[in-house]
């Protein structure tokens, strides 16, 4: 086993570069009996919103105070040691910058022993040793609580988490073998696969004192007061601290691999076989059954060299930082200061998606919301269906029920188009006809001062035809949501040649107020996500019309790491839909997009997959494959995905030659928010530069340098 204390690890600082460093600050705490409790604080001297992070000099700094501590121990000065962090924050983990930067396997694997180096001190300083989890504890930060011998956490701490799989790594600093063998395996996968697949879920308080990993929950007014109080207890003997989740032998036996087999398999049926660390954390967990932690993290270091280098991690920290970065400062977007205030809002539309998008203003904007329908019925209709939401969020525990009262009465319902006459922003979810969406606007265009925003949640229309009728087309903006709406963090915002900076500048801040993500897009078919999207299905549909079956065109197409098939996708956004998206871009672009007829069989057919009563497939509808079964020049799985991967660069190039958005990084951006692209591909122009797809179609690459892994 690798023996930490004989690695030379400066070389690790000389690439620190701006590291901000977190330092760890002591104090002595009195303890009862005259005993002495050493108190490490971590500290990177910067406000809550720079959280600490564990470069190499923290990682060293870190390493050096527990040293002198444990020898500090051994001369019998101090009785136990305690890490916590500044203000609202123990740590967030490795500096997922620094990790990018890794230039080799050698120089990953050496940065997976330095964690391992730091935090495992914690558990050999000859005292007891705890972690007051007073704030976020992301990835390295939960480990350093799991590398000590007792936690405590506050309840009101807004995330803890080992999200590392979410990004294409393992929790490699200890958390893949501490944390099963801690809190049992059934729940470690919980923490470890399930919830960074969930969009990165985290824990809160209770949830850290229910699964184990804190042994003590105390309030924030005074957590740190009464976790010194509990160490006390605890080094004095009057509190036995019991573990009742921690995995014995039976566990260990039986339960253990059972486990492992069933996360192996759900994720399988949920992501495919593409993204690496999910099933390299799994390998790991299997692994912490038996064995000593110095072997089992020495299997970290390993696994770490090979992620931290490789295509997926560079893939994700570039996804993480559009989300996180870019998403924020979006591209085109005009000043601020020129969005009007929205005080009202009116939704043309009573059905599922406008009683949808009803809920979600009147919950984010807290103004009145007032929906009309062509009848009483569909009206009253949509009220109760936003009536009957709000009770289901009082009922989860979402909102008190003050709230859902005061939520409740800000919603009203008309038929009359003049009690629109005070909104300042009009929204229209109808049918995706043309003329019905023009004549809608034009007659309620009629009442609203002219001052009021117009947007249009269309998919497929163009924005700048809906508003011919308007007097004034400038206040109209394309606001596409994509569903479920209270779910999915995209909003497609549509500028059309004549929308003015103001009613732009409204639309990107009423989707900030909304808590969604904006990109704008021009006024084109299919905007961004369903041109992607239709690229796809349409070369899915091209391959099946020409005779390949839907499996093999599902296996084709697997590479992409999509969360799902083309045959499942068609499943999802309905047969119908499906065939009417396809027909919209061949109509745009007749020598692009593949338009297929058998698609509209399917339509009428009404299925494509077979299902139990429960929702779930079990293959394809036998009908289904008989409507499809005429062509006579199947393709080879290579030859899909070749077609697909080229077609997609061509259309990405010429919407970007076209200025649909500002650079590839938005069409990623509305790939993975909008379309569920997975972050371990980087979205879709980074995954078409590593192919060569990029190179062969238009002689370049959308990235420069291309998004990929660093060498051995």
């Amino acid at each position: 086993m690798t023996d930490y204390t004989t690695i030379d690890f400066d070389s690790l600082t000389a690439r620190a570069g701006d590291e901000v460093v977190t330092h760890s600050y002591v104090r002595d705490i009195p303890l009862s009996g005259g005993k002495t409790l050493a108190l490490v604080t971590l500290d990177n001297g910067r406000d809550h919103t720079r959280p600490n992070t564990l470069g190499a000099v923290s990682l060293l700094g870190y390493a050096k105070t527990l040293d002198a501590l444990k020898e500090r121990a051994a001369a019998g000065e101090i009785h136990a040691v305690a890490i916590t962090g500044k203000p609202f924050i123990l740590a967030a983990g490795a500096d997922l910058s620094k990790v990018a930067e890794i230039p080799d396997k050698q120089t990953a694997r050496m940065f997976g022993q330095l964690g391992h180096h730091a935090l495992g001190k914690a558990s050999e300083l000859g005292v007891p040793s705890f972690v007051f989890i007073n704030g976020l504890a992301l990835g390295g930060g939960l480990e350093i609580a799991l590398n000590a011998d007792y936690r405590t956490v506050d309840a009101s701490v807004p995330a803890v988490a080992l999200p590392e799989v979410f990004l294409g790594l393992v929790p490699g600093w200890g958390g893949a073998y501490l944390l099963p063998n801690l809190i049992g395996i059934e729940n470690a996968l919980k923490v470890v696969i399930e919830n960074p697949l969930k969009q990165n879920r985290t824990l809160k308080g209770a949830d850290v004192l229910e699964l184990g990993i804190a042994d003590a929950l105390f309030p924030s007014v005074n957590f740190l007061e009464d976790s010194i109080r509990w160490a006390d207890d605890v080094v004095s003997g009057r509190i036995k601290v019991k573990r009742p989740n921690e995995p014995g032998k039976v566990e260990r036996l039986v339960k253990w691999d059972a486990a492992i087999g069933i996360a192996t398999k759900m994720l399988r049926s949920r992501i495919g076989s593409v993204p690496k660390s999910p099933y390299a954390a799994l390998e790991l967990m299997k692994a912490a059954k038996s064995g000593t932690k110095a072997e089992a993290f020495a299997r970290e270091d390993d696994m770490l060299a090979e992620l931290a280098t490789g295509d997926q991690l560079h893939a994700s920290v570039y996804a993480f930082n559009l989300v996180q970065k870019r998403a924020k400062r979006p591209a085109g977007a005009p000043d601020k200061a020129l969005a009007k205030p929205v005080t009202k809002v009116g939704v043309l539309g009573a059905g599922y998606m406008a009683s949808q998008l009803a809920l979600l203003f009147v919950r984010r904007l807290q103004v009145p919301v007032v929906i009309t329908d062509i009848d009483r019925e569909r009206v009253d209709k949509g009220v109760a269906y936003i009536s009957g939401e709000i009770d289901a969020l009082l009922g989860k525990g979402r909102i008190s029920a003050d709230e859902a009262n005061r939520l409740k009465a800000l919603v009203t319902g008309t038929i009359d188009k003049a009690d629109f006459a005070d909104c300042d922003w009009v929204i229209e979810a109808v049918y995706e006809e043309l003329e019905i969406k023009q004549n809608l606007f034009a007659e309620v265009e009629r009442f609203i001062s002219p001052d009021a925003v117009l947007a249009t949640n269309t998919s497929s229309l163009s924005v700048e035809q809906i508003g011919a009728k308007l007097a004034h087309p400038e206040r109209l903006v394309g606001f596409h949501f994509f569903t479920p709406v209270a779910v999915m963090p995209l909003i497609e915002v549509v500028k059309t040649p004549r929308t003015d900076d103001a009613t732009l500048s409204t639309a990107m801040v009423t989707a900030k107020n909304l808590k969604k993500n904006a990109v704008i897009t021009a006024d084109t078919p299919g905007f961004v996500v369903n041109r992607v999207l239709a690229k796809l299905l349409g070369e899915a549909m091209h391959a099946v019309d020409n005779g390949t079956p839907f499996e093999v065109v599902d296996e084709a197409m697997a590479p992409l790491g999509l969360p799902m098939p083309p045959s499942q996708l068609l499943d999802l956004v309905g047969l119908k839909v499906g065939a009417h998206v396809l027909d919209t871009h061949h109509a745009a672009f007749p020598d692009r997009f593949h338009r297929s007829e058998n698609l509209h069989r399917l339509a009428d057919h009404g299925t494509l997959l077979d299902k139990d009563d429960k929702g779930r497939i079990k293959g394809f509808d036998k009908g289904a494959l008989k409507i499809v079964s005429g062509g006579t020049s199947p393709l080879s799985t290579d030859e899909i995905l070749t077609r697909l991967q080229d077609g997609l660069a061509d259309e990405v190039h010429r919407m970007l030659e076209d200025g649909v958005v500002a650079a590839p990084e938005d069409i990623d951006l509305c790939m993975i928010l909008g379309a569920g692209f997975p972050f371990q591909m980087g979205g879709v122009t980074p995954y078409l530069d590593r192919v060569g797809a990029s190179e062969r179609v238009f002689g370049d690459t959308f990235h420069h340098p291309p998004v990929r892994g660093v060498g051995a």
